[in-house]
């Protein structure tokens, strides 16, 4: 009988547990919530409002401050605490590398011209800005855009050859590699969208003594321009000029006792 009674007391002491836990809808205790996440600090920087393509004149509604991760801010970037009044100091200045509306307006990619011309502002110091007629046979067939890079080649009579000879003949050399295109006729860039112009002209960006190698070469007989590969033109100077992968001197132009340097 004792034993019985233990059992009917089991009994009910487990009923009893199982409706209390049905009653608490069998929910487990709830976490505390977690921590509130630190603040993001922030700096106000100068960004486009609208997409810039190069060569134009910024105005007042072009740029504008907008909020930016203080941690993404460079130093490159224009701060507000830092030039409260950049947006008047910028306006008038000249877009030297498109920039799309919401980029940081950075300072190598705006020049303050200070009332020169876009080309002279834009010309990195110590370069030159130097003009060569082209034509659709010289000019690789109009493919040559501004920001290519190219080579300059000089086909002359060889007078020495032909003397000695009695045939007349002609001879190549490249006097200039892997300098850059500056423009096309007046275009500074390439327009998206726009068939290819045959242009007249090509401004090469060269150094003083590239200036006058190429001056010197036009007196001497006719000069193209070959399109080099991009991946070329990175593998040399950024300022064009010298070939890294060029063993040796770059080609000269021989006339005489003289010898025309192509280089830095």
């Amino acid at each position: 009988m004792k034993a019985a009674r233990l059992a009917v007391l089991g009994v009910a002491v487990a009923a009893g547990g199982i409706a209390a836990y049905l009653a608490s809808g069998g929910k487990q205790p709830e976490a505390p919530p977690p921590p509130p996440a630190a603040a993001l600090e922030t700096v106000e920087v100068l960004v486009a409002k609208t997409d810039l393509s190069r060569g134009q004149v910024i105005a007042a509604p072009d740029v504008g401050w907008q909020t930016w991760p203080a941690a993404a801010a460079n130093a490159n970037f224009i701060k507000k605490s830092e030039r409260p009044n950049a947006i008047n100091d910028f306006v008038g200045a000249i877009v030297r590398v498109a920039l799309v509306a919401g980029d940081p307006v950075r300072g190598p990619n705006i020049v303050l011209a200070k009332g020169s011309g876009f080309m002279a502002a834009v010309l990195p110091e110590g370069m030159r800005g130097v003009s060569i007629e082209i034509s659709p046979e010289s000019g690789a067939g109009g493919f040559i855009l501004p920001d290519d890079h190219v080579d300059v080649v000089l086909t002359r009579r060889d007078k020495a050859a032909e003397k000695a000879t009695g045939v007349e003949k002609y001879v190549s050399d490249t006097v200039l590699r892997n300098v850059r295109v500056l423009a096309i006729d007046q275009n500074i860039e390439e327009k998206v969208g726009t068939k290819t112009v045959l242009g007249k002209t090509a401004t090469l960006e060269l150094t003083e003594q590239q200036a006058e190698t190429l001056a010197l070469s036009h007196q001497l007989g006719t000069l193209s321009l070959t399109l080099r590969s991009i991946l070329d033109s990175q593998a040399g100077s950024a300022e064009g000029g010298e070939d890294k992968n060029q063993r040796g001197p770059i080609n000269t132009v021989r006339f005489g006792v003289s010898t025309l340097g192509t280089g830095h």
